[in-house]
This record gives structure tokens, sequence and C-alpha cells, in this order.
């Protein structure tokens, strides 16, 4: 049975992912470019966009639920409706972004420069703003500039996904980020058990039991208040990547029943 429905989630995944991709482009298409031209301006362009993807990935979440791929729940979601933060997160799996899009109507992200090209995805992440890593110091100016238009932020400062069993160090980039936009910044540990779609893997390699995706939003942080005084720069970007490495490096624990849990449904 346990052999009968991994085969099944095999199956069922190659469909969900297929699916996505066929969707993807349609919207890129069709949806997409209707709604970003109706706008009155980038800004609102930009937003309309990011709505419509929110609501693809909604769907795309439901379908991976109701096929029996995936469980999950979210924990502090207040901290990620609050617009203008920095949402600064451990990357352990494929798909977090796509949940983060899910819950947020309205989230900015790095993308990484190969989707630029991908025919599937190249001309939503242009209608949507997202920001391109192609360079560091634009990427940080980028970023710095979309918290303070008030936009939130996702950031992963790994910059790729985890590699399991072993711990991370983080890159810099979301500490100069932090300290220069001044935005709050809510830490967001990622667990998905058993492990995933991780770096490396492949699409059809799925684990013997169905993973269980744990969402943990911490109540947002100052970026100043990693520092010290007579810190320079440097320094304090040094202390804040380290702050993030220990918040999210740890495994995210299980949340108390006093935290609510929210779904998609």
């Amino acid at each position: 049975m346990n052999l009968l429905g991994r085969a099944w989630r095999v199956v069922a995944t190659g469909f969900a992912f297929s699916v996505f991709g066929l969707v993807s482009l349609l919207l890129s298409l069709t949806v997409l470019p209707l709604v970003a031209v109706s706008a009155a301006d980038i800004d609102a362009a930009r937003r309309r966009v990011q709505r419509v993807i929110h609501y693809g990935c909604r769907w795309f979440i439901w379908l991976m639920k109701s096929l029996g791929l995936i469980t999950y729940e979210l924990h502090g979601r207040e901290h990620l409706q609050v617009p203008g933060r920095l949402i600064v997160a451990n990357h352990p799996s494929l798909i977090d972004v796509v949940f983060l899009l899910a819950w947020m109507p309205q989230l900015d992200c790095i993308v990484k420069q190969d989707l630029w090209h991908n025919p599937f995805l190249r001309r939503a992440v242009g209608w949507a703003g997202y920001i391109g890593n192609a360079s560091p110091d634009g990427l940080i100016e980028s970023c710095t500039a979309s918290l303070q238009a008030g936009r939130s932020l996702i950031v992963f400062p790994e910059g790729t996904r985890s590699v399991p069993g072993r711990r991370s160090v983080f890159r810099r980039g979301a500490a100069h980020i932090a300290l220069r936009s001044g935005a709050d910044i809510v830490p967001l540990r990622i667990r998905c058990e058993p492990i995933t779609l991780t770096k490396g893997s492949k699409w059809y390699q799925v684990p013997e039991q169905p993973p269980h995706y744990t969402f943990i939003a911490a109540a947002p942080m100052r970026p100043e208040h990693s520092c010290r005084e007579g810190d320079s720069p440097s320094m304090a970007v040094r202390r804040l990547t380290a702050q993030f490495e220990a918040v999210l490096n740890v495994e995210a624990r299980s949340a108390t029943a006093a935290v609510p849990i929210y779904s998609l449904q």
C-alpha cells in the first residue's frame, strides 16, 4: 500500500508541476499583460500583477494539498500582514516562496537571473516587478528601495536552498538591506518533514510520507537593536548576520496551542 501511495504521489507531483508551468505560461501571455497595461502607473500595475500571482499560488498550494502531496501550518501570520517589513527566512524546499506568495497578496521577491530566461516565468517576474540578482550592489539598492517604498520583501540569506544536515552559512546581503532600509525584520523559520524538493533533488524523488511544512513567523525586530554603540557599518552587518544564523539555523519548533494556525481554505 505504501508503494502504491508513493507511486501515486510521484505521478501527482509531476501533474501538479506540469499544470503549474502551463498555467504560469498562459497567465504570462494573457491575463498578466492585460492587468498590467490597464493600470494607471507602474506601481499600480505591479500591485495588480502580484495579486494575480497571489491567487495563482493559493490555487497551486490548494491543488498540492488536495492531491495529498503536502500538509502545512502557519504560526504568527499577523507578523506577515503589515506592509513594509523585511521577511528573513531559511530555505529548505523549492516551494517555500510559493507558500509566502499564497499568504501575502503584495510581496516583492529576489529571483535568480535564470528566471528572466525561463519561458514559463520570465514575463510573470517582469510584470510583477521582482528583483533580479545579477548585480550584488544593484540588488541591495533595489531591495532597500522596495522596503522604503512601503512594500514587504522576502529574503533567503542562505542564497540558495539549504543542504539537509548541514548548518548554513548566511550571506550578508540581508543584513545590508535591513540596516540600510531601517525596516522591521520578521524572522521566519521553515521546517519540512520529511525533507523534499531540496537542493540537488529531483521532483520525482518523493519521500515515503507526504511532507508537512511548518512556518513560524516571529515577532518583528529592529535592525539597529543588533548593533552596539561604536560598531562600524561592517561590524553591524556581521552582528546582524550572525543573529540571523542563530535564529534560522535552529530547527523550527512545534508551536504551542496558544498560537493560531491558519489555512488558505
